[in-house]
């Protein structure tokens, strides 16, 4: 029996126990000095080493961390919010999750001009755009995304980028563009529609009696007036727009993007106007 007893003490002196395993942490690592000589100190080095032992024994410390994320790659397809919290250590079986309307979001022209239109589009951005701050924020993004800037590998890509970022200007700057734009987010087709046509005869006899004046116009001086009258109208319809945007009333937005068609029609054929050559204005 008593020998035993001294093979199971040389036995425990070559491996340790489960509890004296790992090292124990003193109390002044814990506390400054003047606090651990106060406190029973046994409580606390139970529950620190109880504490390391299930963080070896997990292999993972499931701790959410928060970083500022850096501003994202013109290439890259995904933005990550920066009020989003990233995980270091994130269990296969709990996948991130990204909203559809959020990408969606993400994907408008608003979101590639944040510095000129930060709240995106309306209702909680303004139809009305600072069309000079607007060039400036893409001749900026068209200098970073130019396919001659990128290597070989991303060409691609930067073509396909700098082909979007066009779209989105050429769309943004003009308000009848930008009108449509809108009107397509929520469903609506009016620049491709046919039957989107204004059902107002006072309307449609306007549109006839500027193709007439345009078509019996014998010189440029004939036409300043007219020009004049049609600048107003357009400056007109693209209140309106702003207004019924900002409310929120597609039915109205609609409404008053047709008419627009109409006058940014006539004004083209003002500005292409020349003697005897028939006027065609389309719907």
């Amino acid at each position: 029996m008593e020998m035993f007893a001294i093979t199971a003490v040389k036995h425990l002196k070559r491996r340790p126990s489960a509890p004296n395993f790992l090292p124990t942490i003193s109390a002044s690592r814990l506390y400054p000095p003047h606090i651990h000589t106060t406190f029973n100190m046994r409580p606390v080095r139970s529950a620190a080493r109880s504490s390391l032992r299930a963080s070896v024994n997990t292999g993972s410390t499931p701790f959410l961390r928060t970083r500022p994320i850096a501003a994202p790659c013109l290439l890259c397809a995904h933005r990550i919010s920066p009020s989003q919290p990233s995980r270091r250590h994130q269990s296969s079986f709990t996948p991130e999750k990204f909203s559809p309307q959020d990408r969606t979001e993400r994907q408008t022209h608003y979101h590639f001009f944040p510095n000129t239109l930060p709240s995106g589009p309306p209702p909680h951005g303004r139809f009305a755009i600072d069309t000079t701050a607007l060039k400036h924020e893409f001749l900026r993004l068209q200098s970073r995304a130019h396919p001659d800037l990128h290597p070989s590998e991303d060409k691609l890509k930067a073509q396909a980028l700098s082909a979007r970022i066009n779209e989105a200007y050429k769309t943004l700057q003009s308000p009848l563009l930008r009108a449509q734009y809108l009107l397509t987010l929520r469903g609506i087709e009016v620049a491709e529609d046919e039957t989107a046509k204004v059902e107002d005869p006072e309307l449609l006899m306007e549109v006839l009696d500027a193709r007439e004046r345009i078509e019996e116009a014998q010189s440029e001086e004939d036409l300043e007036e007219m020009k004049a009258e049609n600048d107003v109208r357009i400056e007109e319809s693209v209140k309106i727009l702003e207004a019924a945007f900002e409310r929120d009333d597609v039915g109205e937005a609609k409404h008053e993007a047709v008419k627009l068609r109409y006058w940014i029609n006539i004004k083209d054929s003002l500005d292409q106007w020349e003697k005897g050559k028939p006027i065609v204005l389309q719907h």
